[in-house]
């Protein structure tokens, strides 16, 4: 199959606007793009989010016809509800946790928490969140038209394994398909005793409509969706009370790094309720109040449920179809995205692997090499990065520790605090660590944590290190600009340069 040449658009954009709710289209793509032939391939994507629309470029420019269903608009949750208008308003908070450092370099005018509120106008914050994740839905949209992908709005659901339904509001539109990729996403999860009604008791999706900042939050879940608004609020001057029902914050994560966390949460005067797990959580006169399982009430102005997500899978046709889905309700995918049945894959949230728009996105685009003949590699989840925005931010990759002494490798490590290196101490900045695994022999970067200020910038080269297997001599003899954080990075795998089986941990 010959694959139809992609095109440099120019920038800044130029195409007509266009809404994420438009009525369904074809556009031709800028000169040197043509309209979908009809007699090719046709490739139907069941939501928009990072895992559907990045599907949908790689299946255009592999000569597919094809077309997005989408029913919110493109980019999804990632874009709309979760992953663009959170990392916005951390941003925000950023501002303050920033200026904490301003007394210790010099700099009056530092703010104390218990102010805070009186400085941010949060309707104000809110409206540019809401604007920049709606920008962003319109900028995916218009990239799917200039490359002639044809976007119906509504919700879709599967009448077998080639057939695509579709509700729109004016009627019910079928797609035939030869190719099916599911990238539905997920919907935060809720408890029937504490019910969102939008207002006092919330999901994650309802913060950015309240008008004033939260006096006393109350976050129930103490993941990383709760870590980093429990983070964002209490930096923007709220009172916090983050219940965790572990016993520590960010169970799932290094724990080195997640009890730094948790001591810095506690310095800045956040309530954290370690072992605790929420029972109910109802509007009481003027805020709510949650009951805990031990009959402790903790009373505050609002709640956020963040207590994970349910995959959006249920009503949709897929078990009919033969899709087979986990007890969770997952879709069941291998490592190329095919689900149980031929011709049908899947991506992003809806299959469980990992919650990460990176994830999705590359699901999406493996999808489309693979049914469409191109060359392909499969997922490889012991590669990926991910990172937790809270303040400092959280940055893994490759194997975890507990996962290495969990199946027995053998492997040395090390971890250098923040405050030794010389632009963080130029920087004020006082808590972080960078640590690294590798192999006791063959010296291979097993895998590594960084918790610090843009730590999501900083793992980048403990990425490369895993992916392309360097040792940490290939680390450590690569040259980094002094001052600088990433010097950390090198001095680390200096430090493991020599470290035999003899000291490795088991």
């Amino acid at each position: 199959m010959t694959p139809v040449p992609s095109v440099n658009t120019p920038s800044p954009d130029t195409s007509p606007a266009t809404t994420p709710d438009s009525p369904a289209s074809t556009v031709a793509a800028t000169p040197g793009v043509p309209e979908a032939d009809p007699r090719l391939p046709h490739v139907v994507v069941v939501g928009g989010g990072p895992g559907g629309y990045e599907a949908a470029l790689v299946a255009r420019r592999l000569g597919a016809r094809v077309t997005v269903v989408e029913r919110h608009g493109l980019g999804g949750a990632a874009v709309l509800t979760d992953v663009v208008p959170s990392k916005t308003l951390i941003a925000t908070a950023e501002w303050f946790t920033t200026a904490e450092q301003g007394p210790e370099l010099g700099v009056r005018g530092e703010a104390p928490a218990g102010e805070r509120r009186d400085l941010v106008d949060l309707e104000a914050v809110n409206a540019r969140v809401l604007a920049l994740a709606d920008a962003q839905s319109r900028d995916i949209h218009s990239r799917l038209e200039r490359e002639g992908v044809e976007i119906v709005a509504g919700a879709g659901r599967l009448d077998g394994p080639s057939r695509v339904v579709v509700d729109t509001e004016t009627g019910t539109t079928t797609l035939d398909a030869d190719t099916v990729l599911l990238a539905v996403g997920a919907t935060p999860r809720t408890l029937p005793t504490a019910v969102p009604d939008g207002e006092r008791i919330l999901t994650w999706t309802q913060l950015y409509g309240l008008a004033e900042l939260p006096e006393k939050l109350i976050v129930v879940g103490s993941g990383v969706t709760g870590a980093e608004f429990a983070g964002a609020y209490q930096a923007l001057g709220s009172q916090v009370v983050l219940v965790s029902s572990r016993d520590r914050v960010l169970p799932g994560e290094d724990m080195d790094a997640a009890e730094l966390l948790e001591g810095v949460f506690r310095a800045r005067g956040m309530t954290v309720m370690s072992r605790s797990r929420a029972a109910s959580a109802v509007r009481t006169e003027d805020g709510v109040a949650v009951t805990l399982t031990d009959g402790r009430v903790v009373e505050g102005s609002h709640v956020l449920i963040a207590v994970g997500g349910v995959p959006s899978t249920a009503g949709i046709g897929l078990e009919e179809a033969g899709v087979r889905l986990s007890a969770s309700g997952h879709v069941e995918v291998d490592r190329v995205s095919r689900t149980s049945v031929p011709g049908v894959y899947a991506a992003g949230d809806c299959t469980g692997v990992l919650p990460l728009a990176s994830v999705a996105a590359m699901q999406g685009r493996i999808a489309m090499s693979h049914a469409l003949g191109d060359a392909v590699a499969p997922l490889k989840p012991g590669r990926v990065a991910a990172n937790i925005f809270t303040a400092p931010e959280i940055a893994t990759v490759g194997l975890s520790e507990s996962t290495l002494r969990e199946r027995g490798y053998r492997y040395v490590t090390t971890t250098l605090p923040l405050a030794r290196n010389p632009r963080a101490k130029m920087l004020g900045m006082r808590d972080g660590f960078v640590k690294l695994f590798a192999h006791p022999d063959a010296g291979v970067v097993l895998g590594g944590v960084v918790v610090a200020p843009r730590a999501s910038e900083l793992i980048f080269p403990i990425t490369l290190a895993v992916a392309h297997r360097l040792t940490v001599d290939d680390v450590a003899d690569s040259f980094t600009v002094y001052p600088s954080l990433s010097g950390s990075i090198a001095e680390a795998a200096r430090v493991l340069h020599g470290q035999s089986g003899e000291d490795a941990a088991v």
